[in-house]
C-alpha cells in the first residue's frame, strides 16, 4: 500500500473538505456473534470549521473520533482527510498523515511521564526535525500560562495544569487537524471550564479544524455544528 508523504496538508484543505466520512461502519464480534458499534455514518467538516460529537456513552462517538483520524480501520466505508483516502493507506502512511497536520487532545492527557512539560510539547517538533522546537515549545507553555513549570514533570502538576501542556503540545505545530476527545472529563468543573476556554481561544488564533467529542451540552453549543450519535447512527 502507499505511504503517505510527510508533507503539509493545509494547502489540500483549500480544494477539498477538511474531512469527508462516507458510509461509515464498525462492527466487532461479540459474545452473541457480532456487535454494530457504528452504522452508515456520512457528513463532511470543512476547513476552520469547529464540530461536536454528542452522544450517550457508548453511542460510540469516540470510536467515531478513533476513524477520523486512523486509529481504528472501519468494516466498511472510508474517511478522506484533506482529500486523502486515509484508508487506502497502510499504518505507516496513516502515521505519516497524522504526522503532516493532525494533533489530539485526550481525557487522560498522555503526557510522557519521563519528560518534563517543555520536553513533552517539543516532541512532535523534533520528530518534524524543527530547529526551533525549544523556542517555539517556551513560547506555547507561556501562551497557556506555563512558563514558571517548563522543568516540572507530569506527576508534579494538577490535573489542570497537565491538560495546558497537553494543549500547548497539540497546538504548537499549528495542526490544520485536531481532534479532541472529552479534553475535560478528568477535570474539575472550574479548571474544565479554564480549559475549554483556552482550547477555543487556540483554536481561534490558529484557525484548525476542531473536531471535538463531548457529552457536555455547554461546550458543545461553543462550536459551530453538533452532530448526535445514537446507538451507532447520526441523528
Amino acid at each position: 500500500m502507499p505511504v503517505a508523504p510527510i508533507e503539509p496538508i493545509a494547502p489540500a484543505l483549500a480544494a477539498s473538505p477538511a474531512i469527508a466520512v462516507i458510509g461509515l461502519t464498525k462492527k466487532v464480534a461479540d459474545a452473541s456473534g457480532e456487535l454494530t458499534i457504528l452504522q452508515s455514518i456520512d457528513f463532511t467538516v470543512q476547513a476552520g470549521e469547529t464540530l461536536a460529537i454528542v452522544g450517550a456513552s457508548g453511542s460510540g462517538k469516540s470510536t467515531l473520533l478513533g476513524l477520523l483520524a486512523g486509529l481504528d480501520t472501519p468494516s466498511q466505508g472510508t474517511v478522506r482527510l484533506a482529500g486523502t483516502d486515509i484508508f487506502a493507506l497502510d499504518e505507516d502512511g496513516r502515521a505519516g498523515l497524522r504526522k503532516a497536520g493532525v494533533a489530539f487532545v485526550f481525557q487522560s492527557f498522555q503526557l510522557l511521564s519521563h519528560l518534563n512539560a517543555l520536553e513533552n510539547v517539543m516532541l512532535p517538533l523534533e520528530l518534524r526535525g524543527d530547529g526551533e522546537a525549544k523556542a517555539k515549545a517556551e513560547a506555547m507553555l507561556a501562551r497557556v500560562g506555563l512558563a514558571s513549570r517548563l522543568k516540572h514533570y507530569p506527576k508534579y502538576l494538577s490535573g489542570g495544569e497537565q491538560q495546558r501542556v497537553a494543549l500547548a503540545r497539540a497546538f504548537v505545530t499549528e495542526p490544520p487537524l485536531l481532534f479532541a476527545d472529552e479534553p475535560t472529563g478528568s477535570l474539575d468543573a472550574a479548571t474544565g471550564e479554564s480549559v475549554i476556554q483556552l482550547m477555543f481561544a487556540l483554536n481561534r488564533e490558529r484557525g484548525s479544524t476542531l473536531v471535538l467529542v463531548t457529552h457536555d451540552p455547554s461546550i458543545a453549543a461553543r462550536c459551530g455544528r453538533t452532530i448526535t450519535i445514537v446507538a451507532g447512527r447520526l441523528v
